[in-house]
């Protein structure tokens, strides 16, 4: 574990929730967290309370950010239908590292090389008043809250799934 928090992606998530103004201190997990599951059990919390930073693409290749409830599974119909658009593309992992800087498992929802083109945020977060989002590696989170979260991204409120 040594060495996590000098990573280049983590100190780009450290850098920006220190540019949002966002309390939250960034915490190193022994186990890993790329799924909201571990993240949730790793820090002894419910599986809800994890925002999981999603991306999918837009038309045009352009790049979608769905910070989710990590208790739901993104409805892409129900997104694209929010969005007006006619589909959801996939993002693979090589599309989500050259987008956002960081690498699945452990993409922050703050710190992008390339701001995504739209970021919407999950309504269910709002159910807790701490939520936990990776802080760019699967051994790093951060905890913050839904109004703060929804600020520091950018976000537009949405549900996201079920």
């Amino acid at each position: 574990m040594d060495g996590v928090l000098e990573k280049a992606a983590v100190q780009r998530a450290k850098a920006a929730i220190a540019v949002s103004g966002m309390k939250g201190e960034i915490k190193l997990l022994s186990d890993s967290a790329r799924t909201a599951a571990e993240a949730a059990a790793a820090l002894g919390i419910e599986v809800g309370q994890i925002a999981s930073s999603l991306v999918f693409k837009l038309p045009e290749s352009k790049p979608l950010l769905v910070i989710t409830s990590g208790g739901h599974r993104v409805d892409t119909e129900l997104v694209a239908e929010f969005l007006k658009v006619p589909a959801l593309g996939r993002a693979d992992a090589d599309f989500v590292k050259e987008i956002s800087g960081y690498s699945v498992g452990g993409v922050a929802p703050i710190g992008w090389l390339n701001s995504p083109a739209i970021t919407l945020i999950d309504l269910a977060l709002d159910n807790y008043s701490e939520i936990w989002a990776a802080a760019g590696h699967p051994h790093t989170v951060f905890p913050t809250s839904f109004a703060e979260l929804m600020k520091a991204a950018h976000a537009t409120p949405a549900k996201v799934g079920h």
